[in-house]
């Protein structure tokens, strides 16, 4: 068994120096701190345990810059999404498959080690079922074998284009299910989890727009205690389409409908009142923020300090995927609040405390309980799922343990991170992931292909 002495580790207790940990059989056997070098140790850096990745939509990876080109007088989430339809019209299985992987890739890169993938595109480019009607699904879950990678498979319901409900548009007709037609989908969907290791499965209905009432009640009977992630309260055109519809605000409705606890992820929930936070917060759900994509969209400045005082749990994603890593999105998340407060060290857990420390802890745990996997923690009996970063990082060179995860988050990006195991299977080194030239060099093909069509 190969074994790693880190110059810090971050235990469950806190950093301690001279760690070294031994990894058999995908877990943590052993951690000693304070250890002494012994010839055949792998030298590490400074470790953490993997952050989960809780909302992904993985094909969107492939359209980074098509949408930053003004093409209305004010545009919005919904002129983006325009481009979102016209980019996704004309990708095939393999195109599925190769963006996945680099996206993927990226991730891992970037230091997270499991992706809840909320995954929405079901259908050929005519809306019609391929032949296997977890084609695009399974497509997903082989990149995610591929790149090595944790995957929790969060297969989407879609099912109207719009509070009432309204018809759904062209541009949706690969997403669009029945509840039977869901349900086969959900049961080829378990099939393929179990083949990967480590992997999870939960249900997504997409939003209150694309569900009805009693779809939404159909599909909580089918998650059968897994975990449930919906999109809500993103936009305020959101929030003012389900006031005209209900009379309510999206998170109250739901609360009210819906028996939200703490299997549930609400992503985004950016535009909540107060009443609205206390009672979300109160029910145990998570949060599922993803900060990069919710400034790209101009989605609007979550209530952070609300939230916290309330007691909420968070979590962090990719969403579209226009740029990938744990720094990144930690420090959106700070920064904004910092915007929108005119403060700093916002979110931080009190006098004295580390915002880094905070922001990190908290997305760990609360990425993990969302994504149904395992609390993150470098301990005996734990899954191997470590990242290790770069002593030598110009982010980190100024300070010891105790500000290393501020400096990264702040002061780094994903160069920061030099090593990464999942399940004791070193898949980074030296800041590249294994496979990296092969798995970039069919994303760039696929990449021109498209961007040719």
């Amino acid at each position: 068994m190969p074994t790693h002495l880190f110059k810090h580790a971050l235990l469950p207790d806190g950093w301690a120096d001279s760690v070294r940990i031994v990894m058999s059989g995908g877990k943590i056997v052993s951690v000693e701190a304070g250890a002494v070098r012994r010839p055949d140790d792998c030298a590490g850096g400074y470790a953490l345990s993997g952050m989960a990745n809780v909302h992904s939509h993985a094909f969107q990876r492939g359209m980074a810059g098509l949408a930053e080109r003004r093409r209305h007088g004010e545009d919005s989430f919904w002129s983006w999404r325009e481009i979102m339809y016209w980019f996704l019209d004309r990708m095939t299985p393999e195109d599925v498959e190769a963006i996945a992987a680099q996206a993927f890739m990226e991730m891992l890169q970037g230091g997270f080690t499991r992706v809840g993938e909320f995954h929405y595109l079901h259908h050929a480019p005519d809306g019609t079922a391929y032949d296997d009607p977890a084609e695009l699904s399974s497509r997903i879950a082989s990149a995610a074998d591929t790149v090595g990678i944790r995957l929790t498979l969060l297969p989407c319901f879609y099912a109207h284009g719009d509070f009432g409900p309204q018809p759904a548009l062209g541009g949706q007709r690969r997403f669009l299910h029945g509840l039977d037609a869901y349900a086969s989908l959900l049961d080829r969907c378990a099939g393929l989890v179990r083949g990967l290791d480590g992997a999870a499965l939960g249900i997504a209905p997409h939003s209150l727009r694309a569900v009805t009432p009693s779809e939404l009640d159909a599909l909580v009977a089918l998650a059968d205690g897994r975990p449930i992630h919906i999109h809500v309260a993103e936009q305020t055109r959101e929030v003012e389409g389900c006031l005209g519809w209900s009379g309510r605000r999206p998170v109250d409705w739901l609360l009210d409908h819906a028996p939200v606890d703490h299997r549930w992820c609400l992503i985004h929930a950016t535009h909540m009142d107060a009443s609205e936070v206390g009672r979300l917060a109160a029910a145990g759900a998570t949060i599922g923020l993803c900060p990069v994509t919710e400034a790209s969209l101009g989605d609007g400045i979550f209530p952070g300090t609300a939230w916290r005082d309330a007691g909420g749990r968070i979590a962090i994603g990719t969403d579209c995927n226009v740029a990938i890593g744990v720094a990144e999105e930690l420090r959106q998340l700070e920064y904004a609040q910092r915007l929108a407060t005119r403060r700093r060290n916002v979110m931080a857990s009190g006098l004295g405390a580390s915002t880094g420390e905070t922001l990190f802890a908290a997305a760990a745990a609360g990425g993990a309980s969302a994504l149904d996997a395992p609390a993150p923690a470098i301990r005996v009996g734990s899954p191997a799922d470590i990242v290790a970063l770069d002593p030598d990082a110009a982010c980190l060179a100024a300070g010891g343990p105790a500000t290393i995860l501020d400096g990264w988050l702040f002061g780094g990006d994903r160069s920061a991170v030099r090593d990464v195991w999942v399940g004791g299977r070193q898949v980074v080194a030296e800041g590249r992931h294994c496979q990296a030239a092969a798995i970039r060099a069919v994303y760039v093909r696929c990449a021109r292909r498209l961007a040719a069509l």
